[in-house]
């Protein structure tokens, strides 16, 4: 019972509960409420059916069974081999006695390795940025013109050939020979574009000669030179195939005039035989070019240039001096660079690795270029952003990922690089362009083999490649988070 608000007793309703309400409910709608007892909701417990099985419902002896191989290949050709190098590193040359750590301080201590290690530090600082950087570059300026597919398809055509091949066409590109290495042909052109080549590198006097050896490779007469007196100056040593092509037969007896002094230089040999020495022969033709210089006390009054038919003349004021033949005359002809020389035998070597992966960066960067949103760079240039400026600022900060994944694929590359090692390097160089992984190799497989430091060595390579790959891993595991 309880008081109403008249102040009179009415009875008390009983409290609804949360299960007399599911019941009325039910009851007013489709029907009585199921009981606890009586739920429909599944059963999170797995049925007996559902055991050993997976996610995807595939059953984890199947599974096992499919990657037993690969886990057996993986085991002996990938972590045996890797342990058991491990382990031959702390033993000696034979193998039978415990070295300690004593491979691994030869690393540090054997210049011979020490020249790898430092080798091997830049190729990894510059064969991989050079490539990169390159590749960048084509991929951004073939990407608006007509013909840079054909361009990319030029530039990736060595990823083709292999390192092997790639070795043998540069042993002859970086030839010492001119007419052999294309490098050096290239040198020599531009060399001789800009300085004049001398004209008789090999040419000389005659034991009995009217002229004799001077300083710095010159020659001088033996007695000054008098007005109105013929000067003669015969050479010997021209290959006649390197006498100029318009040479023409000596003048014996030029005509000195208003007391000038003349001269004829040639070269003093006669094919087949029967000429004089010092004698002005028939057949004899004149040293074209060749440069001759009048020394009064040392200090030249007058030059002058020997003709076609090698006929020169100097003015009066040379009356008394001495004539001297220039050293510029008769120095060897500039042969190009030594590139396979102990100084750029590297950097050569480097080039040739350039050459062939350029491409694949540039292949890589293209197709991150085509992706890049073409709205946002051309709102930059719609607010006054210059091209360089959008490269900079838009296109190298988006190509990122991109660039990383170029950089750490050739980091890791060129730290195993060792086939256009072997193969450019001539043996008196090889020391020279060694890097570890050729230095494994001989050390290893060499004429004095020493197992313990071939191992040591790989161990070195692989704790060098395990960061970059780590970078690698976190770099696409950041890439699969966005």
């Amino acid at each position: 019972m309880s008081r109403g608000p008249s102040g009179s007793w009415s009875p008390r309703r009983p409290r609804r509960t949360r299960a007399d309400a599911g019941a009325t409910t039910n009851a007013e709608g489709a029907g009585p409420a199921p009981s606890a007892s009586t739920s429909t909701a599944p059963d999170p417990r797995p049925s007996p059916k559902a055991k050993g099985k997976s996610v995807t419902g595939t059953r984890k002896a199947i599974a096992a069974a499919f990657l037993l191989p690969a886990l057996v290949l993986l085991g002996a050709l990938v972590l045996y081999p890797i342990g058991y190098s491990v382990y031959r590193s702390f033993f000696d040359q034979a193998g039978t006695g415990f070295a300690g750590i004593d491979n691994y301080k030869a690393l540090f201590t054997d210049d011979t390795i020490l020249t790898a290690v430092k080798n091997n530090a830049i190729w990894v600082v510059f064969a991989p940025t050079v490539a990169t950087a390159l590749g960048l570059i084509f991929a951004v300026l073939t990407e608006r013109i007509r013909w840079g597919t054909a361009f990319k398809l030029i530039v990736f055509m060595p990823m083709a050939i292999s390192m092997l091949a790639a070795g043998i066409i540069f042993r002859l590109v970086y030839d010492q020979a001119p007419e052999r290495g294309v490098a050096n042909a290239v040198a020599v052109s531009v060399h001789d574009t800009f300085n004049e080549s001398a004209g008789f590198p090999k040419a000389r006097p005659l034991p009995v000669h009217p002229l004799e050896k001077g300083e710095g490779g010159s020659y001088v007469s033996k007695e000054p030179v008098r007005a109105g007196e013929a000067v003669q100056v015969p050479l010997v040593g021209v290959a006649p195939a390197k006498m100029p092509g318009d040479a023409r037969p000596a003048k014996a007896d030029p005509a000195a005039d208003g007391g000038r002094i003349t001269g004829t230089a040639w070269l003093d040999f006669t094919r087949g035989g029967g000429g004089k020495p010092n004698v002005v022969d028939p057949e004899e033709l004149g040293l074209k070019g060749l440069k001759v210089e009048a020394v009064k006390d040392g200090k030249v009054v007058a030059t002058a240039t020997a003709g076609a038919d090698g006929v020169f003349t100097l003015p009066a004021s040379a009356d008394g001096a001495q004539l001297r033949l220039p050293a510029d005359n008769f120095r060897e002809p500039y042969n190009g660079v030594d590139w396979l020389g102990p100084s750029l035998v590297t950097p050569g070597i480097i080039g040739s690795y350039v050459w062939m992966w350029a491409g694949f960066a540039m292949v890589l960067i293209a197709a991150g270029l085509a992706g890049l949103p073409r709205e946002l760079l051309e709102a930059a240039r719609v607010d006054g952003a210059n091209e360089w400026q959008v490269f900079r600022r838009i296109t190298v900060p988006m190509l990122a990922p991109v660039l990383a994944v170029v950089l750490v694929t050739l980091m890791i590359n060129v730290l195993k690089v060792f086939d256009l090692v072997f193969i450019i390097a001539p043996g008196s160089s090889q020391d020279d362009a060694n890097v570890l992984a050729l230095q494994l190799y001989r050390s290893s497989f060499g004429t004095d083999a020493d197992l313990g430091i071939g191992s040591a060595i790989a161990v070195l390579l692989l704790l060098l490649v395990l960061p970059v790959m780590l970078f690698n891993i976190r770099r696409m595991r950041k890439e699969a988070r966005r």
